[in-house]
C-alpha cells in the first residue's frame, strides 16, 4: 500500500510541476538558510581554538562611561587592563591584547594585506596556539621592545613561499621589519579578540599604550584557577568598577562587566541594549519567520493542490474509498515531498558552504555541515510537512462525491 502511495506521489508531482517546484524551494530554500546559518554559529561558539580554557576565561571587551546628557563607550586602553585589572586577586593569568588594524606589505611586487595586533606575555599562556613552528616572544622581549612577531601560517605562505622554517626570518609590515619567532595555525576572523595575521608585542605600538585614559584599543581575558573561581572573579571585578574615580564631570556611572564567552560576544556595548536575552530574542523571532512562512505557503499551496484533484477524491470516492484512506494518502504525499525538499536543501548547503569556503570570504572561517542540526531541520520540516498536509487532507475528507464531482 506504502510503495502504491509512493508511486502516485510521484506521479502527481511530475503532473503539477508548478506546484511541486514552489512546495520544494519553500521547504529546501528554509532548510538551507537554518543549516548555513547553524554553521555560522557552531563556527563561533562551538570552535574553541585556541581558546581552549573558555570554561575558566572571562571576557573584558568594553567599557561605558555615562552621565545624565552624555555617553561614550569602547574597547579598553592598556593602562585600565594593565593597572587595575591584572591588581585583581583571584585570576590567575590576564591576556591582553589590541583589536586588530590592517596594513599592506610587498613582496617582489606583490601587495599583501595583512592585519595585527598587539599582544601582552600572558596572551601566550592564556590561548592555547597550536604552534607549527618557533615559540611565542617572551615577557623579558616584550619588555625589551624587541622586533620580533608570531606570524600565521596563512601569512607564512602568502609571505615567503612553499618554503621549510622561517623562524628567524624577517616580515615588513607597516613600515618595520620583524624577526619572526614562531607561526601558528590560523584563527578565524570571527573570534575578533584573539584572530590576527601577526601579533607584535605590545611595547612596539606606534600608538601610545601609556595614557591613563579608561577607553582605548585593548581588550582583557581573565583566566580562572578554576571554573568555580569565575563567580568569585565577576564579583572582585564588579566591585572594582564599582570604586572607579569618574574621568569627567558629565559622567556620573561607568559600566564594564567580565563576561563568559557568549555573553562577552554579544554584547553591543549599549548597557541599556545589550545582552544575551535581546541577542536570543532576536536569533529565536528570525528562525520563527524563516520557519512559519514556507508552512503557511505549504498549507495554501496543498489546499489549492488538493481541490484541483477535486474530480480524482469524487471517483475515488465513488468507487469505496474511505476518508481516512484519502487522508493518509495526501498526508504520505506530502511527507515524501518534503523529504525531497530536506535533501534538495542539503545539497543546496553543501555547494553554498563549499563555496564559502573556497572563496575565502570571512579569513580563516572554514565551515561544515552540523549533522546534528541536519538531522533537527530534517525532522522540523517532516513535523511541518505533516502538519501542513493535515488540515487540506481534512478539507478534503468532507468533500461530497457529488459536490466533488460537479466542481471539475
Amino acid at each position: 500500500m506504502l510503495l502504491n502511495y509512493f508511486k502516485i506521489a510521484l506521479a502527481v508531482l511530475k503532473r503539477r510541476k508548478f506546484f511541486t517546484f514552489i512546495s520544494l524551494f519553500g521547504i529546501s530554500f528554509t532548510l538551507t538558510i537554518l543549516l548555513v546559518m547553524t554553521a555560522f554559529i557552531a563556527k563561533i561558539i562551538g570552535d574553541n581554538y585556541p581558546d581552549k580554557k573558555r570554561s575558566r576565561s572571562l571576557y573584558i571587551n568594553n567599557i561605558e562611561e555615562r552621565g545624565k546628557e552624555s555617553m561614550q563607550s569602547g574597547l579598553l586602553s592598556f593602562y585600565f587592563l594593565d593597572h587595575y585589572v591584572r591588581s585583581l586577586k583571584t585570576p590567575v593569568k590576564v591576556a591582553i591584547s589590541s583589536g586588530f588594524n590592517g596594513t599592506n606589505t610587498y613582496v617582489n611586487n606583490k601587495k599583501i594585506a595583512l592585519n595585527y595586533k598587539y599582544t601582552n606575555a600572558d596572551f601566550w599562556e592564556v590561548l592555547d596556539h597550536e604552534f607549527l613552528e618557533g615559540k611565542p616572544f617572551t615577557a623579558q622581549q616584550i619588555a625589551n621592545g624587541e622586533l620580533v612577531t608570531v606570524i600565521s601560517e596563512d601569512i607564512k605562505k602568502s609571505y615567503f613561499g612553499n618554503i621549510g622554517s622561517v623562524v628567524g626570518k624577517y616580515i615588513e609590515a607597516d613600515n618595520v621589519q620583524y624577526r619572526v619567532c614562531g607561526v601558528v595555525k590560523n584563527v578565524p576572523i570571527t573570534l575578533y579578540m584573539i584572530y590576527s595575521d601577526i601579533y607584535l608585542p605590545y611595547t612596539v605600538s606606534k600608538i601610545d599604550y601609556k595614557g591613563t585614559g579608561y577607553q582605548g584599543n585593548y581588550t582583557g581575558i581573565l583566566l580562572a584557577k578554576s571554573k568555580a573561581d569565575i563567580p568569585a572573579i565577576q564579583k572582585e571585578y564588579d566591585a572594582m568598577i564599582a570604586k572607579l574615580p569618574m574621568q569627567s564631570k558629565k559622567f556620573t556611572k561607568i559600566y564594564s562587566h567580565a563576561d563568559t564567552f557568549i555573553r562577552g560576544y554579544v554584547r553591543t556595548g549599549n548597557e541599556e541594549n545589550s545582552g544575551v536575552t535581546i541577542a536570543l530574542l532576536a536569533l529565536g523571532i528570525f528562525v520563527l519567520i524563516i520557519l512559519a512562512l514556507p508552512t503557511l505557503n505549504l498549507v495554501n499551496i496543498n489546499i489549492t493542490r488538493i481541490m484541483e484533484r477535486s474530480s480524482e477524491i469524487g471517483v475515488r470516492k465513488a468507487f469505496g474509498a474511505s476518508s481516512s484512506i484519502l487522508v493518509y494518502q495526501f498526508i504520505v504525499e506530502n511527507l515524501i515531498l518534503t523529504i525531497i525538499g530536506g535533501l534538495i536543501g542539503l545539497v543546496m548547503t553543501a555547494i553554498i558552504i563549499y563555496f564559502i569556503n573556497q572563496a575565502d570570504l570571512i579569513a580563516y572561517l572554514k565551515l561544515s555541515i552540523n549533522y546534528k542540526v541536519l538531522g533537527i531541520g530534517l525532522l522540523t520540516c517532516l513535523v511541518f510537512g505533516l502538519l501542513s498536509g493535515v488540515y487540506p487532507a481534512w478539507r478534503m475528507s468532507r468533500l461530497n462525491v457529488v459536490n466533488a464531482l460537479k466542481a471539475q
